[in-house]
């Protein structure tokens, strides 16, 4: 876990410190899988686990603003992280998105957002301009991107951020 702080306060110490939006994406934590027909699952209890763990990964992070998708899977995912900002969780639509003034409304901020394996680095890759991350595979729910756009530069990383329950 220290390690995981130590690259991302890294990651920040070598941005430049004017108007920067940063930028976290993770996809919703392990959904429940049980009946197939369920279009919106609830997390299972290993979803849930993950999710307060992402809010442990991220406490030392102040976000302005988190977003996710309207499904009970990424609002769960969301919600601790959003518990421990004190903010009302924002909800996005990735097939309408539109980039630019997505960027033009949080510019300077630093913001969550929670997704799904196809979205998630779709997203990335419109806020990067470049193709880069592929579709997450269905099993993974261990991505970090981070993205940091200063003036013109951006840079962006990818972690993977395996949770281990602990006994």
């Amino acid at each position: 876990m220290k390690q995981i702080i130590l690259i991302i306060a890294l990651f920040f110490a070598f941005q430049s410190f004017s108007q920067e939006s940063n930028y976290f994406f993770i996809r919703h934590a392990e959904k429940d899988r049980a009946d197939e027909t369920n279009k919106n699952p609830d997390l299972t209890e290993k979803g849930n686990e993950r999710a307060h763990y992402w809010s442990e990964v991220l406490k030392n992070v102040k976000f302005d603003a988190v977003y996710s998708t309207n499904f009970n899977r990424t609002i769960q995912t969301a919600t601790p992280t959003a518990l421990n900002n004190d903010i009302e969780i924002q909800f996005y639509d990735p097939r309408k998105l539109k980039i630019e003034e997505f960027k033009t409304a949080t510019k300077g901020k630093t913001v969550l957002i929670v997704g799904h394996s196809n979205s998630t680095p779709s997203f990335v890759n419109k806020l990067i301009k470049d193709n880069k991350y592929s579709q997450i595979d269905d099993s993974n729910n261990s991505n970090l991107y981070i993205v940091i756009i200063s003036e013109e530069i951006i840079s962006d990383i990818l972690l993977k951020i395996e949770h281990k329950k602990s006994h």
